[in-house]
């Protein structure tokens, strides 16, 4: 329910200001760090939650690279990733990127060109899309 929480206020933000703020992505880092510890307390949690930063974090930075993206968006899939773990950080990624497509076909369907250049996308609501399918998933 937390990352559900964090992702929607995340997608939220990036709506309204076209921003998400680092102080919600250090927030939800520390959260996924302290509640997955709570649950299971081995440092291969710990790891673990690591794990799943750094593959969040590296799957969505060579778009930031190429200017495809913006480094909130980077730093959100970094927080997800913290909370699910490597492998699921990958699969959340992928869904991810498939509802960004969805989104973008829609975002330059119904836009103007030059809004759109100016402000881009705001693709904190795809990871936000594709992190609550991958929960939705897991709950199947």
């Amino acid at each position: 329910m937390v990352l559900l929480w964090l992702v929607t206020q995340a997608a939220a933000t990036d709506l309204a200001l076209r921003k998400i703020p680092n102080v919600l992505v250090a927030a939800g880092l520390l959260l996924a760090l302290v509640l997955r510890c709570l649950a299971e307390p081995e440092w291969s949690v710990a790891l673990d939650c690591a794990g799943g930063a750094v593959a969040g974090l590296l799957v969505f930075l060579p778009l930031y690279l190429l200017r495809g993206m913006a480094a909130g968006d980077v730093k959100l899939m970094a927080m997800v990733g913290a909370f699910l773990g490597p492998a699921a950080a990958l699969v959340a990624a992928m869904l991810a990127a498939l509802c960004g497509g969805v989104l973008a076909m829609l975002w330059l369907s119904y836009g103007h060109a030059a809004e759109q250049e100016r402000s881009g996308m705001p693709y904190g609501v795809a990871i936000a899309f594709g992190t609550m399918a991958w929960l939705v998933w897991q709950q199947r």
